[in-house]
């Protein structure tokens, strides 16, 4: 289904994005909502050179038309092939870095890799583990961390409203 310049699914998740010829310095602040898209273009566009986190979460991208002078995000590692022509240049084909780097521990024991973007990936951590490099087994305790700081925060209150309370008495 055509909407703009979107091509949306029946759900109604962007598929691909028009943006060419926009004047774009920089994809913007809403450019995640088309995480979903397969294919973007944004030839022809004053773009910034450097674009690998402005795609954090676009697992799904395949085809990118970019700006001759704009390095495909990820470089070369990640994509299968990246052609150059006279005024833009496409990347296609996004690898998955997860099984391209060719280091099984890369992730903690308690993690496994998942793509990110293209050239990102990200470690998750398994069901039952959390905190720094998944060491930490079980759930994070929200009971504790919100007991603790409302009874922080309780204490810093009432000793601040009794000293201050004692000036405006003098007062």
């Amino acid at each position: 289904m055509l909407h703009a310049r979107c091509c949306l699914n029946q759900k109604g998740a962007i598929l691909g994005l028009d943006l060419q010829n926009c004047s774009l310095k920089n994809p913007g602040p809403n450019f995640p909502q088309a995480r979903t898209a397969v294919i973007i273009d944004l030839q022809a566009n004053p773009l910034k050179d450097n674009l690998t986190n402005t795609f954090h979460g676009f697992t799904q991208l395949q085809t990118l038309v970019l700006p001759q002078d704009v390095i495909c995000p990820g470089g070369i590692n990640a994509w299968v092939h990246i052609t150059s022509y006279v005024d833009s240049q496409v990347c296609q084909g996004q690898k998955d870095l997860c099984n391209s780097t060719g280091n099984p521990e890369m992730c903690p024991e308690n993690g496994s890799c998942a793509p990110a973007g293209p050239g990102l990936l990200q470690c998750v951590c398994e069901d039952g583990f959390h905190g720094y490099k998944c060491m930490r087994q079980g759930s994070f305790s929200l009971l504790m961390f919100f007991g603790i700081l409302g009874s922080t925060t309780l204490s810093i209150s009432i000793l601040l409203w009794g000293t201050q309370r004692r000036k405006a008495k003098t007062s």
